[in-house]
């Protein structure tokens, strides 16, 4: 058995930022023309009229004040709301697999190693840009790492559910070395025509290399113990698939098709779940909450991590302690722990111990404890 172990991560970010200032000023103008064109229809009592957003809406409802996308023009034209990415050949890089390569390479520099070091790639996503072949072996082949590659989906716990597989892997000896990455394109997802959710998410890149403790050339976190819970829920869902043209209702303007929450019904329930998980995995592993002096949480709104903080201390968190980075990048999905993960772990001396956590669809909860080496 082989102690695996976080040497190295790596943080893509997209260079375009989407402030709520222009989040609002889009969706209003798209009010304004849906309300106009329906106008008999809402007169009559057949449509309803749809409602404006606010900055001060968003941040009350997420703490997010802005976020990155690989394209905002087409998410800022009232009249498209949405990505407009180029359509790329087969003999070109994937969008997905170009923002990877980008964040493995900034992994590898951390560690201290290169691509001939790594024996494998995982690709843990919400969603993929296509079904096969799996990004992750065309990530492999970019990077030029003889092994293996393959893709996994597990929601907004993609990134934790895949340090626990390469962990594993790690220690039973299949691998020495392996990158876990996170592409996240949410802004293709999500629907920006619903008052609801138009603010959420963000794009980013995340990647993490965990390999045995023996080999690790840099500074390290030993991978203390990981745990992965699923529990089924439909209240957050995608219906987007394969099998779209051969439902008898088409696929034209289906809301379902992007992401759906019903998020009082989240709130209420994955927290407790949540926060179960992690102090059952901290006790099980004889870790107290005094003991943490971190907690990399996913990002996906600022009253659920404050909920989640104080449920696990016994308290409210003090500064440092369970750092938010979802202000700037909003809800990036698998990638938001691992985030917060990268910009808030170089002050750990040895010995600190943390836990980075992520839960979302599914539902879906892992959590991964680390102790500075």
């Amino acid at each position: 058995m082989h102690q695996p172990v976080i040497s190295g991560t790596g943080v893509f970010t997209p260079s375009e930022i989407i402030t709520n200032e222009e989040l609002v000023e889009a969706f209003n103008a798209y009010v304004d023309l849906f309300n106009e064109e329906n106008k008999a229809a809402i007169e009559a009592g057949e449509v309803e009229a749809k409602a404006y957003s606010s900055v001060d809406f968003i941040v009350a409802a997420s703490g997010i004040h802005r976020r990155h996308a690989v394209d905002k023009s087409g998410i800022l034209d009232p009249e498209v709301m949405h990505p407009l990415l180029r359509q790329r050949s087969d003999d070109e890089p994937s969008i997905m697999a170009e923002m990877a390569v980008d964040a493995c390479n900034k992994a590898l520099k951390s560690a201290g190693k290169t691509a001939a070091d790594v024996d494998a790639v995982i690709v843990a996503a919400s969603n993929h840009e296509r079904p096969y072949p799996a990004i992750a072996i065309e990530v492999q082949d970019l990077l030029g790492i003889k092994g293996f590659g393959f893709d996994m989906n597990v929601a907004c716990s993609s990134a934790t559910f895949g340090i626990q597989a390469a962990a594993d892997m790690i220690r039973s000896g299949s691998a020495r070395a392996i990158l876990v990455v996170n592409p996240e394109i949410t802004t293709g997802h999500l629907e920006w025509r619903d008052r609801d959710c138009h603010f959420i998410f963000g794009d980013v890149c995340t990647a993490t290399l965990v390999e045995r403790k023996e080999d690790a050339a840099a500074e390290h976190f030993d991978i203390i113990s990981t745990r992965c819970l699923t529990q089924f829920s439909n209240n957050i869902r995608n219906n987007n698939g394969f099998l779209r043209r051969s439902r008898p209702d088409g696929v034209k303007d289906r809301r379902d098709m992007q992401f759906m929450q019903n998020g009082r019904k989240v709130f209420k329930e994955v927290l407790p779940i949540v926060a179960r998980h992690m102090l059952g995995h901290m006790e099980d592993n004889g870790v107290a909450p005094a003991d943490l002096r971190r907690m990399w949480l996913h990002q996906a709104n600022k009253a659920m991590n404050d909920f989640i903080g104080k449920k696990v201390l016994g308290r409210v968190p003090e500064a440092g302690e369970q750092p938010n980075i979802l202000q700037n990048y909003a809800n990036t999905s698998s990638a938001g722990s691992i985030i917060a993960f990268s910009k808030y772990s170089d002050d750990f001396q040895s010995g600190d111990v943390g836990i980075i956590c992520s839960f979302g669809a599914g539902y879906s909860v892992g959590s991964v404890i680390v102790r500075k080496a």
